[in-house]
């Protein structure tokens, strides 16, 4: 597999900038869902439009969402955005961003949120 990732969860996993012609590679491998975490043109002109990787995405079968995350930004809002993305989508789950760590830290958080709603 090309296409590298790391799993933070069982049906959760991160990655860096994703192209189009990966999707089918992540499907292969058994990923039911892409969450888009990069706003478009952040990288320049050399990422890839985030409506290319959807469509990518579905076209390999895969659910996919783009919810923009500035980095170094991630807003309660966004938390809560992602732990519903995370509910809704089928899983495994990946996420990606330019390095992987604004959706390592949404995922953190959103299990963060999870565990506190059900303690209280």
């Amino acid at each position: 597999m090309s296409v590298s990732y790391q799993s933070l969860a069982p049906d959760f996993a991160v990655s860096g900038q994703l192209q189009p012609s990966d999707m089918a590679e992540l499907a292969q491998a058994g990923f039911k869902s892409v969450i888009i975490n990069r706003p478009d043109g952040e990288g320049g002109a050399e990422q890839p439009q985030s409506d290319a990787v959807l469509a990518a995405a579905r076209a390999a079968g895969m659910e996919a969402r783009y919810q923009p995350v500035v980095s170094g930004s991630v807003t309660q809002a966004n938390v809560v955005d992602f732990a519903a993305l995370l509910q809704e989508l089928p899983g495994p789950v990946l996420a990606f961003c330019r390095s992987g760590g604004r959706c390592t830290k949404l995922f953190q958080s959103a299990q963060n949120l999870a565990s506190d709603q059900s303690q209280g």
